[in-house]
């Protein structure tokens, strides 16, 4: 009986694998085919010869990099720059509140975590609008600014998912750590940073991920099309010239979704060790 069940989750395992695998391994069919087909109307679900895929797959991602409507390398460079910024000021600023809300004691900590949290609730455009005005009156729309400078006030689920994960690492440090002299600052930074690597790496994932596929924040914030992002100039291709490029379009997708895999996959296991450490402890 045991058998039969263990047989079944395996089987059950296979199947949600497969269907979670489905949407990859069609967008990779697609961007191996050939632009003709899909203009007669003839291209299938699977090609007539797959050995014709992969330099298929290559002529379609030199076409897209090189393409000038979409001008991937800038879109590239941009996607980077407001990631990297975003990123970093997310992992700072949300370690140094959570630090703040896990082990320094001071009156009305938990009112205002639970304050914080409730924020999470809000969705995005309630507060679209207001943000919108706000950068306006700050001269900042059509920059970069309204995609990265709030990151560096603190994000309230990178905040909760930091201050459960230092929740878990002993007091014991802390007073150990005093008596040889350091402050809040030197526990932070000698004690807490480096016990709190995983969860660090799931913060930045979890935020460049956000960053990398947003859409929203760039189509509202900027103005100028040589500021677009990826996800805005994968928009580029749904309209050209009164077709739309299925072949470029998937292979455009390709190369935004594989950086987001590949680093996945080399966090692999940080990611879940952060993911399980962050709730042992309220």
């Amino acid at each position: 009986m045991e058998r039969i069940r263990t047989t079944l989750v395996y089987v059950l395992l296979t199947l949600v694998t497969a269907v979670a695998l489905f949407p990859i391994g069609y967008m990779l069919l697609i961007a191996g085919g050939e632009g003709e087909r899909f203009a007669e109307g003839g291209q299938t679900l699977f090609p007539e010869t797959a050995g014709e895929m992969p330099g298929n797959l290559a002529s379609n991602l030199d076409t897209v990099m090189t393409d000038g409507t979409l001008d991937f390398r800038r879109y590239l460079r941009n996607t980077l720059l407001v990631a990297i910024l975003a990123v970093s000021g997310t992992v700072v600023s949300s370690a140094m509140v959570a630090y703040a809300f896990a082990r320094v004691r001071w009156s009305g900590s938990k009112p205002l975590f639970m304050l914080m949290l409730a924020t999470m609730m809000v969705p995005f455009p309630v507060i679209m609008v207001p943000l919108f005005t706000m950068f306006r009156e700050l001269g900042l729309i059509g920059t970069f600014g309204p995609l990265w400078v709030p990151a560096w006030f603190g994000n309230a689920f990178s905040i909760f998912l930091m201050r459960q994960f230092f929740m878990t690492i002993p007091r014991e440090l802390d007073d150990a750590a005093r008596i040889d002299g350091c402050g809040h600052f030197g526990i932070f930074r000698h004690i807490m940073l480096p016990l709190a690597t995983p969860a660090l790496l799931v913060v930045a994932l979890l935020h460049f991920m956000f960053v990398w596929n947003d859409f929203v924040g760039p189509l509202i914030f900027l103005s100028h099309r040589d500021q677009f992002t990826l996800a805005l100039g994968l928009q580029l291709f749904m309209s050209r010239l009164g077709t739309t490029p299925w072949h470029l379009l998937m292979s455009a997708t390709t190369l935004m979704v594989g950086p987001v895999l590949v680093l996945f996959l080399l966090t692999q296991r940080s990611f879940v060790e952060g993911i399980s450490t962050s709730g042992t402890k309220g």
